[in-house]
């Protein structure tokens, strides 16, 4: 996703100091690696899944609880004796790596026969006190991302995998009204470290390949 906005700013008082910027969490996520019949992979944030909490933090793992700390946010610093005008803007790219083979075996034959993934994020436009801590949403955004790829492992390199999904994603929807911001995206852990990578066989117990961080 691609967000870009300009805002109009009112004189910031003495002795104040503001950032505006984008807040960005994680929702919901699947992300399933199929192997033939033998089983599958996926990507998975334990509390999210179970329910223990609403949305987890998508911070870059540095700068929270903006989403970065480049063009994701603005900083004001007072006296300013008229409305300032600013932009801020972010990207957000998805760049997974599956492995062709099973991720638990030390055969290389490559097995990996579908990827399945659907994500669903809330990004908020925030203008936080730099001292206070207040924090004023300006917007909400809801966006979601899904993708469905058949894979043929027997096929030659670049011809294996196929789009067999939805050829263009649904357009990012700005809310009418400000949804609250839940603890869990303002701090640790982000996204990217609470997710374990998991090993699910069509028979027998699943393995964590990959713990969080």
């Amino acid at each position: 996703m691609i967000e870009r906005l300009g805002i109009v700013m009112p004189p910031v008082p003495r002795n104040e100091t503001w950032v505006v910027g984008w807040i960005q969490a994680c929702t919901q996520m699947e992300f399933y690696n199929t192997y033939g019949d033998i089983g599958m992979s996926s990507w998975e944030l334990p509390e999210l899944r179970e329910g223990r909490v609403k949305a987890i933090s998508d911070s870059d793992g540095v700068s929270y609880p903006w989403y970065g700390n480049t063009t994701e946010t603005v900083t004001l610093t007072g006296p300013t004796s008229k409305p300032s005008r600013l932009t801020v803007s972010m990207n957000d790219n998805f760049y997974p790596s599956v492995t062709w083979a099973v991720p638990i075996s030390n055969s290389n034959t490559p097995m990996l026969s579908h990827i399945t993934r659907d994500q669903s994020f809330i990004t908020w436009l925030v203008a936080m006190n730099s001292v206070t801590k207040e924090r004023i949403v300006l917007q909400t955004v809801r966006w979601r991302m899904r993708v469905d790829i058949a894979v043929d492992p027997d096929m030659p390199l670049g011809s294996r995998a196929s789009l067999v999904g939805r050829p263009h994603q649904e357009q990012p929807h700005i809310l009418n009204y400000q949804e609250p911001i839940p603890p869990n995206a303002l701090g640790r852990p982000n996204a990217n470290d609470a997710q374990v990578l998991m090993w699910r066989p069509r028979r027998g117990a699943p393995l964590v390949v990959i713990p969080p961080k």
